[in-house]
């Protein structure tokens, strides 16, 4: 959905006309995929990670486009609330030293956009909920500019009916509604991309699916909202409640949320694209002038710019992308269940983990998806959300364990494996691996350190408030080391 929008009305007949394009739209797609219009090598792997603006008490700064002048990247972006930016980066083959140029990559183009941006008066994080942020931060004032972003706003709040609610029961609680889809803009993430072709698009959805819960638990980093601890991802229920425009009536009966993990293995991508249409009315009826059909008939890759529209407003965690680069279209994974930070280490490890385990599942014999239900896998990012790196999980042949000892025992082998297919460089994926590994093992991650760290706080006398502001700003010294989280000492 990244595409500007204008400032426009909709009306009756532009999303029956909107429905009708992005019908034809998937008819061509059909058709591509028949007639095996798809790139399909090299397979290359890309990154985004959404940050937060702060000041230089650690509270949220509403001063993206002011940042943005000054990093004068275009690697950044805007995101929905204006304490937010985001960076795109380029996408690369998994193979050698990938990783660690990855993270030299990325480390190096945050650290100068850091530099510009402190000039200005605010400082970059990468945290999966900035733990500082209050609801009055949430407010419509605090949208960024961009016009795609009101209309967002004004049709899903016009689909629900109703103000949006939401309610989150951890160690403490939190019951509130709101009347705009800006707490979306407290969710901040990381997605990893992988290009994959449409014979292959089946198998390593599934695996993604699979593994959403375990690569949750094992980087959780969102444990505060609104000052309350709540779980140890709270992104995942936060952006499921704000983004839900069914009112209770549709929930009881059934109807499916934007914000959706599935309902079953697939054996095509198309079965994605097509639910999608069937589930889900538009929100962004906006049409083109491309007429699919023939640019297709004239050797052209049309763009589908109705179908991946709609598609980018369907919330999947793993989400199907179609894209044309170069003028030759290509299918991507979007895996978008993990925060971002601690660190860029951290990020990459999480990487390295993701896509190695992806493509060892994906490429077996005896697929993991045809060993347990799909409910089974949806109840593990449940799990994995609510209880972080303390998750107890189920693995076909193992049943129910600690996510620990599953990722110690037999995901972090398979990992292994799978980067080995990649040709990643052996020393390479040991390090980072090594990080997984060590997490396991210390019991730490970005949101049990900042549990730990409020709580040290507070038993010294600080008020929640006064304890989530220190820790934030520690939070930031440490994070810029780029040091592993589970190497962090406390406050």
């Amino acid at each position: 959905m990244g595409r500007d929008v204008p400032s426009i009305i909709v009306s009756q007949q532009d999303r029956r006309a909107y429905r009708e394009k992005v019908r034809q739209c998937l008819d061509v797609f059909a058709r591509m995929l028949r007639e095996s219009r798809f790139d399909t090598e090299p397979r290359q792997a890309g990154l985004e990670i959404e940050l937060n603006l702060v000041g230089a008490d650690g509270r949220p700064a509403m001063t993206n486009t002011t940042a943005l002048a000054a990093i004068a990247d275009p690697s950044f972006a805007t995101e929905l609330g204006r304490f937010n930016l985001e960076i795109n980066v380029p996408p690369r083959q998994l193979t050698g030293d990938a990783f660690s140029a990855l993270e030299r990559d990325v480390t190096g183009k945050l650290a100068r956009a850091a530099d510009r941006v402190r000039r200005t008066g605010s400082r970059l994080v990468m945290v999966g909920i900035l733990p500082t942020l209050r609801q009055g931060d949430v407010t419509d004032d605090a949208m960024s500019a961009n016009p795609r972003y009101r209309l967002l706003n004004e049709q899903m709040i016009a689909a629900r009916g109703e103000d949006m609610r939401i309610s989150i029961d951890g160690p403490e609680r939190l019951l509130t509604h709101v009347g705009t889809i800006m707490p979306e803009a407290a969710c901040t993430s990381v997605q990893f991309h992988l290009q994959v072709s449409p014979e292959a698009f089946g198998s390593y959805w599934n695996a993604a699916q699979a593994v959403a819960g375990i690569q949750v638990a094992l980087a959780a980093n969102s444990p505060y909202l609104f000052g309350r601890e709540l779980w140890r991802e709270t992104r995942i229920p936060l952006f499921e409640q704000v983004t839900d425009t069914r009112p209770e009536e549709l929930q009881q009966q059934g109807v499916r949320p934007r914000v959706w993990f599935g309902e079953r293995w697939i054996t095509s991508v198309f079965d994605l694209f097509e639910e999608n249409i069937r589930y889900f009315p538009a929100l962004l009826p906006l049409r083109e002038e491309e007429d699919p059909e023939a640019a297709l008939d004239s050797g052209e890759a049309p763009q589908l710019a109705e179908l991946t529209l709609h598609n980018g407003t369907v919330y999947r965690w793993n989400r199907p992308v179609y894209a044309v680069n170069g003028g030759r279209p290509h299918l991507r994974v979007e895996n978008r269940v993990l925060p971002a930070g601690p660190t860029v280490a951290d990020v990459v490890a999480n990487a390295a983990f993701y896509y190695g385990l992806v493509r060892a599942l994906a490429e077996t014999e005896r697929p993991v998806w045809t060993q347990m239900s799909f409910a089974a896998a949806a109840d593990n990012l449940v799990e994995g959300s609510r209880h972080g790196i303390d998750a107890r999980v189920y693995w076909p042949g193992i049943g129910e364990a600690p996510v620990t000892e599953l990722t110690l025992r037999r995901l972090l082998p398979l990992a292994a494996e799978g980067l080995r297919q990649w040709g990643v460089d052996p020393a390479d994926a040991g390090r980072l691996l090594g990080i997984i590994e060590q997490r396991c093992l210390t019991g730490r991650t970005g949101a049990t350190w900042q549990v730990e760290t409020v709580q040290r706080l507070e038993r010294g006398g600080a008020d929640r408030r006064e304890a989530l502001r220190l820790m934030t700003q520690g939070y930031i010294e440490r994070m810029v080391t780029n040091h592993p989280v589970h190497t962090w000492p406390g406050l």
